[in-house]
């Protein structure tokens, strides 16, 4: 068995909790989010050397210039995003992997697009040690979406734009939810933004800290 099974196993189901109390006191209701969060070994997506840091609410370094979002943040945008019950979900920005885990298992279907491969390669074998076999994966520019399997009835970014994309906004379907960090370098808006037809409402839910969303895409470097 490697030390990463190895780790989903010992790993204790009361540091867990407490993580999942902690955030429910900071205002996270939604049973079903919280639950994700307790059943996710959130380990398994840093780094060994920072494992033992991997329950603690607060986001951690994964190169590349990269972060683990913290869990509370993980919740909040889970939380808001499960409010349009949707089915056909889109994520900007695999990263780790984390985010994508909890979102799989609450949604019928995740697409998830990653612009560093490196990083993409690692979070399909994370998620493939859990068994989450209801995602499709994609390396590309997260500023084009995935349009030829869109619309989508939510989209869930994690890196923020200067502004909203254009094209996920055209790649939402009506009734769907856009949840994304918007603003430059500092603090920036976490929004939510709904489309009804040709309408969108737009709301913030609060203020966040995210790496940027960068254009084009970043292959597997030469070893």
């Amino acid at each position: 068995m490697s030390k990463r099974l190895e780790g989903i196993g010992m790993t204790s189901r009361r540091t867990r909790m407490r993580l999942v109390d902690l955030l429910r006191e900071k205002g996270i209701s939604d049973e079903r989010v919280l639950a994700a969060i307790g059943h996710v070994p959130r380990h398994i997506f840093v780094d060994e050397a920072l494992a033992h840091r991997a329950y603690e609410d607060t986001p951690l370094p994964v190169g590349f210039g990269q972060t683990i979002s913290q869990p509370y943040i993980v919740a909040l945008m889970t939380q808001v995003l499960l409010e349009r019950a949707p089915k056909w979900v889109l994520e900007v920005g695999t990263g780790t992997g984390y985010q994508t885990a909890v979102l799989s298992s609450l949604v019928q279907r995740v697409f998830t697009i990653e612009r560093i491969e490196e990083l993409q390669l690692r979070a399909q074998e994370r998620l493939r040690l859990i068994g989450a076999d209801n995602i499709r994966f994609r390396v590309g520019d997260g500023y084009e979406g995935w349009p030829a399997e869109s619309p989508f009835d939510a989209i869930l970014v994690t890196a923020a734009p200067p502004e909203v994309p254009p094209a996920l906004l055209d790649q939402l379907a009506d009734g769907g939810r856009l949840v994304l960090p918007v603003g430059g370098e500092g603090v920036q808006e976490l929004k939510v933004i709904d489309r009804r037809g040709d309408e969108l409402l737009t709301s913030t839910v609060d203020y966040v800290r995210f790496v940027p969303l960068l254009k084009g895409v970043r292959p597997v470097e030469d070893t």
